[in-house]
Formats: C-alpha cells, structure tokens, sequence
C-alpha cells in the first residue's frame, strides 16, 4: 500500500513539473476565477450588511432652504423635536452650512460636476433624524408634515435608498458570478488539457503498464491527483488574494470618519474565513472535476 502511495504521489510530482507552463496557466486561471467567487461571497456580504444596518436604524434628512431665517430653522427643530415617542431627539442632529458642504465634499468626491454647483453660501442644511419607530409608513407620514414646513427644501428617507442598494448589490453579484462561472468553466477546460497532454505524452508508458496488468485505477491516480493539485494551488491563491483584498478594503474603511456608515460593508473575519475554506474545497472540486475527466476519456492512448 506504501510503495503504491509513494509511486502516486512520485508520478504526480514527476508530471506536474513536466508541463509547467499548462499547469501554470490552469493554476492562474482557477485562482482568478476562485478570486471572483470569493469577491462575490464578499461583496455580497457587504451589501447586506449595508441594508441591515438601514432598515435596522430608519433615518430621515430634513433639508432646510439656505435661505431659510433663523426663525424657520427654531420651527422646524421644535416640530421635530415635538414627537418624543416617535422619534429619537438625543441623536437629532443639525448640520450647519458648513458641516453640510463639508459631508457634501464627501458624498460627492466623485461627482465635480455636481459639487462645482454647491458653494458654503447655498447649500441646504441638514437636520439628521433617527427615528424609534421602525413603521415605515409612520415615518413616511411625518416626512410628508415636515415637507409643508416653512423652510423645508426636501426631506429624504433611508428606506428610498433600499431600491437602489438592492439593484446595485443585484447588479454586481450577478455580473461577479457569470464572470465566475465561466472562468470556473475554462479552469476545467485547461486542466483537462494538462491532464490530456500529460497522458498523451506518456502513451508508451501507459501501453506497457496496461500490458503488465496495470489496472485502469492504478494509472488514472496520478493524472488525477495531479490535476486536484492544481485546483487546489489554485484556490491557495485565490485565499491569499481575497484576504489581501479584504484587508486593503478594511484598512480604507478604518480611514474614514466614524459615523459615515461606510463601516457596514465591512466583511467580518469569520464570514471570510467561511469564504477562504469553501475557495479551497472549490479549487480542488474543479481540480478533481478535470482530471477525472480527462483521465477516463483519454485513458486508452
């Protein structure tokens, strides 16, 4: 049993290195297709999280006129201030001109267009609401009170954005997962073509071991233990990329200012360890799937 493990694990080593650049490029392309599954699972994770801690928290933004007097501003925080059992006036918030162009300078980073329109002098402020409700159709019944205020430019709910999260959190994952799948495919395909070459290359060998009275198992072994390791360096790499990406994401979002609510998409270590350990166990299916593949269609050469 020894001698025929230690052959197995020699053939495998002994062909491995014989079609180095097939092998590479079958390694390569499983790691970047595991790599876009893993970014997947991430992603998608992220935006769930997003929409959780949103409809977990229901918030509201009244945005007040910059021209709006001193007096329409006092109105509007008492009336806010008048719904104590609906809405949670320790964390009721007013953002002046300048805190509000200042988030807009954030909000906006990527749109010049759009914030060359703003200045310090016209830009609305903000008042950040927390509602303790979580009805939404209560909530959307104060915001229509709070639109007819005097002073009142607009009022802009949490649960508007959920449409748009979802479309875009559907959008990637389903684009990051077609992606996948045909990379997965193509990995396939490459090893199947490692495992082809390699036994097309060694066609004598396998004619005299048959002759000998090699059963088809003892020499299918080494074809496909060899392409199991492929798809396993393969998802060896694909972890090492998705921890990369992850911690790079992580340490941008520690960059921002507490508060923002961008540190929801933050992926926990437990959920991308989950993540890490299904890559491996996918690698080495996608390996195995190949060989086994190639090794019994091909075994008569």
């Amino acid at each position: 049993m020894l001698a025929r493990i230690e052959y197995a694990l020699r053939e495998t080593w002994a062909s491995f290195r014989r079609n180095l650049t097939l092998t590479m490029a079958a390694v390569l392309t499983s790691a970047i297709a595991l790599l876009l599954v893993g970014a997947t699972f991430l992603i998608q994770r992220a935006f769930e999280n997003l929409l959780v801690q949103w409809r977990g928290d229901v918030a509201m933004i009244v945005f007040v006129r910059s021209d709006a007097s001193p007096e329409q501003v006092a109105l509007i925080d008492g009336t806010l201030r008048a719904a104590p059992s609906v809405i949670d006036v320790d964390k009721l918030r007013y953002l002046d001109k300048a805190e509000s162009y200042a988030e807009a300078q954030r909000i906006f980073v990527g749109d010049p267009v759009t914030l060359s329109l703003l200045t310090p002098e016209t830009i609305p402020t903000q008042f950040k609401v927390v509602p303790l409700t979580e009805d939404t159709d209560l909530v959307r019944s104060l915001a229509d009170q709070y639109r007819t205020l005097p002073g009142v430019e607009a009022v802009a709910l949490a649960e508007d954005e959920f449409e748009v999260i979802s479309t875009l959190s559907g959008f990637v994952r389903n684009v990051t997962l077609i992606m996948s799948l045909v990379l997965l495919a193509v990995a396939i395909g490459l090893i199947w073509n490692t495992i082809r070459t390699a036994m097309f290359a060694r066609r004598r060998e396998i004619e005299v071991m048959k002759l000998v009275g090699a059963t088809n198992w003892f020499i299918r072994i080494p074809f496909m233990l060899e392409g199991l390791l492929q798809g396993l360096i393969g998802g060896v790499v694909s972890c090492a990329g998705v921890w990369a990406l992850n911690s790079a994401w992580s340490g941008g979002v520690a960059a921002f200012k507490p508060g923002t609510g961008i540190s929801s998409l933050v992926v926990p270590a437990g959920y991308l360890s989950g993540v890490m350990v299904v890559l491996l166990l996918l690698g080495a299916a996608i390996g195995a799937i190949g060989s086994a593949i190639a090794a019994s269609r091909f075994l008569d050469v």
